[in-house]
């Protein structure tokens, strides 16, 4: 079993080279981010997850976090991982310098996020949803409240979590049930039952500030009655420091598929005291705001665990030795080949690898967005920013890890037999990526939102803005060399605004339409994405100096394009078959 090691080199090309990271950062006033700081942050990072987090993984996961008498205790090694992550100052990388973060761009960030979750999935959900509570709190909360709570969780002193979802009340928010009363204090009283609440109880920090969805006494019914609440599991006293223990515990923890080493509780809240965050039945703001950081920091958790399968499966592949090549033997003074040399092994090794190093590039362009939509001070460039990050973070999360679980089910299928058996660590990586799948909106859900409200509310107005940028950087960008790759794009590009046009009319008529193509839909720009992805790519890599990692990333283009962007043609067909048959099955057929 390969020890993961933090594909350090893909991640510089991919900022420097492909995607121009240090020059974006410039354009967006943030003078004290050059690539010298981004080097020593990578490679800093990269140490701390190779030699504190990463080996953990698999012990971590046979042995799961423990409930006793309401108590939650974290797999052992967890705590003193998450010591080293606080002390390190790692989770106030992205924070607001003014409470004691670091304010580095979300495209910086994003790449070491991706190495902690590929180390360990279920210890990095942990400071990624302190992150994301602190997203919230940040954009939404008052003033005292920013000042009391921020600092100490970007510490890492405290951490967070996020209460959401209910035994009745998933996708549809709008029915939770859990209240708060109004206290003469200006506090609220918060009484309810959470499910599914990751890292909702642990012993890790020494608090942890839940953020709740609940309903006012007058609150509107249905979604436009949510509200937000802080929650904290101990209140802080008038210096700031831990009080007396709030009424909110955990009554249960999951057992589950995968991400076995993260607590994943039961909340529950018994006249808690809280605290509104952002106005009164507006929770669904805060809510994005911390949500939409989740989903795009999710796809990041596919492909960090997809690339710890890919290294898993490459390495079993170069010694594992079957049979002889199909033209003759490749290592005669051997007793059989390496399995490598099999054409099918390297259909699934570079099918992994083409996924995963698009992936990586997809999230940072995203990121990359974000940055611009938060630093920008050009309005018309912060407008365009938000526009792209709506439409991409559908794509992001569902496609991500759609193709992550892809590549990790391959992953496990070189292995044969061995990948079936839990010491090789591969059938892990398919039950933790298959989570992503599911948590912070359902990949269906997200399909239903890009065609939805991203496509058909806006009339497609969304996708031209891609289809804009694609197209001039095809007219300012690619070389000689690149033509033909481009030329696949462009007809991809083609292909997808024509089928874009097809739904528009179609869904006029049957609104069904919508849901019937909303999946392949979004795979089909998901696909479009990564061409993208792929184009840049061979084109910074005609510019480098380390020509043999050029000549890797040529190759791979020329996979992606001719192997695997080639599913759009069949997409599309089934986009154009409509709902008639979907929708024509009785009820009580099914």
């Amino acid at each position: 079993m390969a020890a993961y090691r933090v594909p350090l080199k893909d991640m510089q090309f991919v900022l420097y080279h492909q995607l121009n990271a240090p020059q974006g950062w410039q354009k967006l006033g943030l003078d004290e981010v050059d690539s010298t700081t981004a080097d020593a942050i990578l490679e800093e990072a990269a140490k701390l997850v190779q030699e504190a987090i990463a080996p953990l993984n698999r012990e971590a996961d046979e042995a799961g976090c423990k409930f006793v008498d309401g108590q939650v205790s974290s797999p052992e090694g967890f705590k003193q991982a998450y010591q080293l992550f606080c002390d390190g100052g790692w989770g106030a990388l992205s924070g607001n310098v003014d409470y004691g973060g670091m304010g580095m761009p979300k495209s910086l960030v994003s790449t070491v996020e991706e190495m902690v979750q590929g180390g360990c999935m279920s210890f990095g959900l942990a400071p990624m949803l302190t992150s994301g509570a602190c997203l919230a709190i940040d954009a939404h909360a008052s003033d005292e409240l920013k000042n009391r709570y921020l600092p100490k969780m970007y510490s890492g002193q405290w951490a967070g979590a996020m209460d959401l979802t209910e035994p009745h009340a998933g996708t549809d928010l709008g029915l939770i049930r859990t209240n708060a009363e109004p206290n003469q204090d200006g506090s609220y009283s918060i009484s309810g039952t959470k499910i599914f609440i990751t890292w909702g109880e642990h012993d890790m920090a020494e608090n942890i500030v839940h953020l709740v969805l609940a309903k006012l006494p007058d609150a509107p019914e249905g979604s436009r009655g949510i509200s937000m609440f802080l929650v904290p599991k101990f209140i802080p006293n008038a210096g700031g420091e831990l009080g007396e223990r709030n009424a909110v515990h955990c009554g249960s923890i999951e057992k589950k598929m995968g991400i076995k080493a993260s607590a994943t509780c039961v909340m529950n809240f018994d006249q808690a005291q809280g605290w509104l965050v952002g106005e009164a039945h507006k929770g669904l703001q805060a809510m994005f705001t911390m949500m939409n950081y989740e989903r795009l920091v999710v796809g990041i958790q596919g492909v960090g665990a997809a690339e710890a399968s890919y290294q898993n499966a490459a390495e079993y592949a170069r010694e594992r030795l079957q049979s002889r090549s199909i033209d003759g033997p490749k290592y005669p003074q051997k007793p059989a080949d390496p399995i490598l040399v099999h054409a099918d092994v390297r259909r699934m090794l570079l099918t992994m690898r083409a996924l995963n190093e698009a992936g990586r590039a997809f999230y940072i362009y995203v990121a990359q967005w974000l940055d611009a939509a938060k630093f920008s001070k050009n309005e018309e460039e912060k407008t365009l920013a938000e526009n792209m990050v709506a439409l991409l973070t559908p794509i992001a999360k569902a496609f991500l890890t759609d193709r992550a679980f892809d590549a990790a089910v391959l992953g496990q299928q070189v292995f044969g037999g061995h990948g079936f058996i839990r010491e090789w660590g591969q059938e892990q990586h398919v039950r933790d990526i298959r989570i992503t799948q599911i948590y912070e909106g359902t990949n269906g859900i997200q399909a239903m939102d890009l065609i939805g409200r991203k496509t058909f509310a806006c009339k497609g107005a969304l996708l031209l803005l891609l289809a804009d940028e694609i197209e001039s950087y095809i007219e300012s960008s690619v070389t000689s060399e690149t033509q033909r790759l481009a030329q696949n794009l462009k007809e991809a590009l083609t292909l997808a605004q024509q089928t874009t046009t097809f739904i528009l009319d179609a869904a006029a008529k049957d609104k069904n339409t919508l849901g019937a193509a909303a999946v392949d839909y979004l795979d089909l720009l998901g696909y479009v994405c990564y061409g993208y992805m792929w184009l840049r790519a061979a084109v910074a890599a005609g510019s480098i100096e380390d020509k043999e990692l050029a000549q890797q990333k040529s190759l791979l283009a020329a996979f992606y394009m001719e192997r695997l962007l080639p599913e759009l043609d069949v997409l599309a067909k089934k986009i154009r078959s409509g709902a008639a048959t979907m929708m024509s099955m009785q009820d009580d057929w099914f």
